[in-house]
């Protein structure tokens, strides 16, 4: 019974599900109902809207991609169907019900002992651990290696939105707002690959954001006119005709063109919200900062993020064809949001490094899909959600954080004897502290710069 109120809830989605718990945070930290109603449907308005953008650019886009891959024609195996197949199978997993209590007691616990200062009231993404715990499951064979592995994934959301909060303020000005979602944690890999960017002449001191670039070309720096000239390369690419060439090209630019306009939503929603949780921590846990943990889309309004994930189509397609070894056909994770959006906080909106840093690490994206692509098919036909056909693979390019989903399944797998799996494991939580260390300091820096501007 408890199961079916918690599906029915969620099934509500993102739009309805968040501002009904705002509204709930609000009144506990004592704002008046019409300023909390107000504040939550202003950030269901945020969440719909920016949903029908990114569906009108997505519905734009992958038409062209998938023209782009029937004229090259790629004879790959494992179909990407992104990520809303991968979250079904996930949620028709008998023991998804469980990853609900484990993030929330792991969230407050580590809370009320100082561990985190982050409240995350992303419950519609618990379905990401849920996906980690069903590839566990499918690699070891271990329900209680499943489960913790996903409590090990809260732990690593949380700290890491605690270690890239005052940066993600830096680029959305949004204030009290953290990013927990577990695509963040890719930025482990992005990281130290950026921090070797900062060793090679003429690329470490360069930094072209969309206001740069504006400054230094002018109006082909508009958010529009750029998604005008990039819909244009993608549809010659996917040799459309002339007629659907031009309206591609406006498509994109219209995309581009709202997504700022959509995030300036988020801003006027959640700041009536932070300051009055402020205020509330403020009295009753003194010296300690606060954050309200939410899904990504409220970084959506950065051009960067969307000229990058453009630019890389064509990389993207391209790597699928000559890499050896891969199986992945990517499709509905062309546009790969979970590269983006760390590669967004890693390089603070530097467009070209994060052009760099996807051409680098698409393979592994790539690679992660193949290697899961059996454990995705065989579970998506035992729970039934989704029909596929007897010789076809199915996969996710995107995967979120490929790197940790395959280390830590192959890490749980020594419960089966994979020793080399527990070695990789050893590897990245080692890499995980440098990153820590690393990030620490840019979260010092940033405070700074944050003071000294105020």
């Amino acid at each position: 019974m408890l199961k079916q109120i918690v599906n029915y809830i969620l099934d509500l989605g993102p739009a309805v599900f968040l501002p009904a718990l705002m509204i709930i945070i609000g009144l506990i930290i004592r704002m008046k109902l019409k300023k909390a109603f107000t504040s939550a449907l202003t950030l269901g308005v945020a969440f719909l809207g920016m949903s029908m953008v990114l569906d009108f650019m997505f519905g734009a886009i992958s038409p062209a991609s998938e023209a782009f891959v029937n004229n090259t024609g790629l004879q790959l195996n494992a179909l990407d169907l992104g990520w809303t197949p991968l979250a079904a199978i996930a949620w028709a997993w008998p023991y998804a019900f469980f990853i609900f209590p484990i993030q929330i007691v792991i969230n407050l616990v580590m809370l009320g002992f100082g561990w985190t200062n982050c409240l995350n009231v992303d419950m519609w993404n618990v379905w990401n651990k849920i996906l980690t715990a069903v590839l566990v499951v499918g690699v070891t064979g271990s329900l209680p290696a499943a489960l913790v592995v996903a409590g090990i994934q809260v732990v690593f959301e949380l700290k890491n939105a605690d270690l890239t909060q005052k940066q993600v303020y830096k680029i959305t000005k949004i204030p009290g707002i953290a990013l927990p979602h577990s695509m963040g944690l890719f930025a482990v890999i992005l990281a130290p690959i950026n921090r070797i960017l900062d060793f090679i002449p003429g690329l470490k001191d360069l930094n072209i954001d969309a206001a740069k670039l504006k400054q230094k070309i002018g109006i082909f720096g508009e958010n529009h006119i750029m998604g005008f000239i990039v819909g244009i390369l993608i549809a010659l690419f996917a040799r459309y005709d002339f007629k659907s060439t031009l309206t591609l090209g406006v498509q994109a630019a219209t995309a581009l063109m709202l997504f700022p306009m959509v995030a300036k939503l988020f801003m006027q929603a959640l700041a009536p919200i932070s300051d009055a949780a402020g205020e509330f921590m403020k009295k009753r846990f003194p010296g300690r900062e606060f954050y309200i943990g939410l899904d990504w889309p409220f970084l959506a309004g950065q051009p960067e993020l969307w000229v990058a994930a453009i630019v890389l189509i064509p990389v993207i397609l391209l790597m699928a064809v000559i890499l050896p070894g891969n199986g992945t056909l990517p499709f509905g994770g062309i546009i790969n949001l979970c590269f983006i959006v760390p590669a967004l906080i890693v390089t603070g909106k530097n467009l070209l490094r994060m052009i760099i840093l996807g051409v680098i690490t698409t393979p592994i994206f790539l690679y992660v899909a193949t290697t899961f692509a059996p454990t995705i098919t065989k579970l998506g036909r035992d729970v039934g959600t989704i029909d596929i056909p007897a010789n076809q693979l199915i996969t996710w390019n995107g995967m979120e954080m490929p790197v940790f989903r395959w280390v830590f399944s192959q890490g749980a797998d020594i419960i089966n004897g994979n020793i080399v799996g527990l070695g990789v494991l050893i590897a990245w939580l080692a890499l995980f502290v440098w990153y820590y260390k690393h990030m620490s300091k840019r979260e010092e820096q940033a405070e700074q710069e944050l003071s000294t501007n105020a």
